[in-house]
């Protein structure tokens, strides 16, 4: 077997290969006498048919076959022999004809994972937003909570306001004839949540329980529904009842049916979770800031194998992150082709940074030890609430350990480049702030 290796880019390779006309005559002979063992032909008893016969009417069966085998046993032994690290599947171009005493030939082109030497990583200057504790928030939460488990009374008082849960009947007319879809009995709407056409709800205001009432709309321009959109319609409307919002007291009863002791450790334990949610995203968003300074210092050319896995990573956890909500992609305009289309620029952009990552990490020499493997191990199971043991068993995998292992080297690298990095902590605003260049741009 004779086989040349050709640089097509840095991320492409194509493979020469030319098997000798001896390995390609056994081939064909040992595909024939495996045919004729099974062979059926008119005239001839099964397992009995002549060579000559066998290769004159399976001929198209022995080239799939034999050219199959050929390809698959000298391309990975190609591969191997000459430490070639493919990252696709091969596409085999300009094969030769396969015949007996000749030899045969193709090429197969790959993808590979290109060789990364990273530059200019050290003495970056970065911008980190400083974090400024907002109580405002930590009410909003608590205020969130309280109102999930509020509930809906009779009004004492007869007539309707803003905020009110009123039951109605109603029907809609245009121009004195009802629509379809117009009309509903015991409807629940919330006065002031803008649920309804422009207009429905205020005119709904000061209305008695039990009265019925005429009120004129105009459905908008960008209406959904073409034959309503921009005309005016008058809806009949029966007031049946009135209910109002009923918002539990914040105190340690209600505290304790979210795991807390105390009205005090509620609010503590939301501050803590909004503390290091935000100390997350600005260490998230500070991460993100060097790597799209590495990418720019550094030219990476990205294999289309790579960025495809990316995408179906992306994918994943977004589409999981909203199956959890009661969510779809379509549910946010969007298929899935529209998604790898919409976020492959940042997919190029998150293999680019994690190839750099990886680069500048053998090049200084950062490694992982045992010990830190297992202090993360640890870490897992903690958060997950779950044995040690089982935790550790699931790592003990190749696949599941390789990618631990790139997970904690990539982090170590990211704290070397941090702490050789000019950091300077600005406001939230600050940071917002387009540079006087950009604007006059």
């Amino acid at each position: 077997m004779n086989v040349q290796v050709e640089n097509v880019s840095s991320i492409k390779k194509k493979i020469s290969v030319e098997v000798s006309a001896e390995r390609v005559s056994e081939e064909i002979a040992k595909a024939y006498k495996k045919i004729a063992k099974s062979a059926k032909v008119k005239g001839f008893r099964a397992g009995k048919v002549p060579m000559s016969v066998v290769e004159r009417f399976y001929g198209d069966q022995m080239q799939q076959e034999v050219i199959g085998r050929l390809i698959h046993e000298t391309y990975y032994k190609a591969l191997v022999d000459n430490d070639i690290a493919a990252i696709s599947e091969p596409s085999i171009e300009d094969s030769s004809a396969l015949e007996k005493d000749k030899p045969f030939s193709y090429e197969a082109h790959v993808e590979v994972k290109p060789e990364v030497t990273a530059k200019d990583y050290t003495g970056i200057e970065l911008k980190k937003e400083i974090f400024e504790f907002d109580e405002k928030v930590v009410d909003e939460r608590l205020n969130e909570m309280l109102n999930s488990r509020s509930s809906q009374v009779v009004a004492e008082r007869d007539d309707a306001q803003n905020g009110d849960f009123v039951t109605i009947d109603f029907e809609g007319f245009v121009d004195g004839v009802a629509f379809e879809g117009g009309a509903a009995q015991d409807h629940v709407l919330e006065l002031g949540s803008g649920s309804f056409i422009p207009g429905f709800e205020e005119q709904l205001v000061g209305l008695k329980r039990g009265e019925e009432k005429e009120i004129n709309v105009t459905f908008p321009e960008e209406y959904g529904n073409k034959d309503l959109a921009g005309k005016e319609s008058t809806f009949k409307i029966a007031l049946k009842e009135i209910k109002v919002k009923e918002v539990p007291e914040l105190d340690d009863e209600f505290a304790k049916g979210y795991g807390a002791e105390s009205a005090e450790d509620l609010r503590n334990k939301i501050k803590d979770g909004y503390t290091k949610q935000e100390t997350s995203r600005i260490d998230e968003d500070l991460k993100e800031r060097l790597i799209t300074v590495l990418v720019e210092r550094n030219e990476v050319e990205v294999p289309d194998t790579m960025i495809e896995r990316q995408l179906d990573f992306m994918h994943k956890n977004i589409t999981n992150r909203l199956r959890s909500q009661g969510m779809t992609l379509e549910m946010m305009g969007m298929n899935d082709e529209a998604f790898r289309v919409m976020y492959r620029e940042t997919a190029v952009k998150q293999v680019q940074g994690s190839l750099l990552l990886e680069a500048i990490g053998q090049q200084e020499n950062i490694s992982v030890d045992e010990g830190e493997i297992d202090s993360r191990l640890e870490e897992i199971a903690e958060m997950a609430n779950a044995p040690l043991d089982e935790v550790k068993k699931y790592y003990a995998s190749e696949e599941a350990r390789k990618g631990l292992l790139a997970q904690i080297e990539e982090e170590k690298v990211i704290t070397y480049l941090l702490g050789q990095s000019k950091i300077e902590e600005v406001t939230k605003d600050a940071l917002a702030e387009k540079p006087a260049d950009e604007e006059q741009e």
